[in-house]
């Protein structure tokens, strides 16, 4: 049990060692990019499936409410916390608009989607990336593996973590929202 224990560990900072080899300057501009969109009073709309829904309430959470300094309180919806709109328009709909939906009516010029998938292939993400470009929307996408379908889409700012296994890549995600919080923090 403590070889297995010890392995993980490994893995997981080897994950984040090949990040920092690999994706430092796109974490870069990203970052720069979210204190932009905030600083220009713009929002941000994040939206991730299973772990990565978490990873988008955790993100808005950090943001809207603090991080490590007390700052003003900054503009950021996960769009996977309202179970009803959720539900609903997956029934009327289906789930693969779930995020598109909210997207359309919640999404303006200057405001920034941010994407979490760890496989690059939701179905719903596409379709919340295609409608937040329709409106003049920025993407960030955060993905893992190969970087699946949305790789092969228009999307400027796109993080891939260089790991095939799925608890790797949402660490390292979680790694990456912290240290963004942290650089919003330095900036309000």
């Amino acid at each position: 049990m403590k070889n297995k224990i010890i392995k993980e560990f490994r893995e997981s900072i080897e994950t984040k060692n090949k990040t920092i080899s690999e994706c430092i300057e796109d974490i870069k501009l990203i970052s720069e990019l979210i204190i932009n969109t905030l600083k220009n009073n713009n929002k941000l709309l994040i939206c991730g499936n299973g772990g990565s829904a978490a990873d988008s309430q955790h993100f808005a959470t950090e943001l809207m409410v603090r991080f490590e300094k007390e700052r003003r309180s900054l503009p950021a919806i996960s769009l996977t916390t309202d179970t009803s709109n959720i539900t609903a328009c997956g029934n009327d709909y289906n789930f693969d608009n779930i995020f598109k939906r909210q997207i359309s009516s919640l999404g303006n010029k200057g405001d920034l989607l941010i994407g979490f998938s760890t496989s690059g292939n939701s179905k719903n993400i596409i379709n919340a990336v295609l409608e937040a470009q329709s409106k003049g929307l920025k993407v960030i996408i955060f993905s893992g593996k190969d970087g699946g379908k949305l790789k092969k889409m228009d999307i400027k700012h796109f993080i891939k973590i260089p790991s095939d296994n799925t608890a790797r890549i949402q660490e390292t995600h979680i790694t990456i929202i912290h240290i963004i919080c942290k650089l919003i923090d330095d900036n309000f």
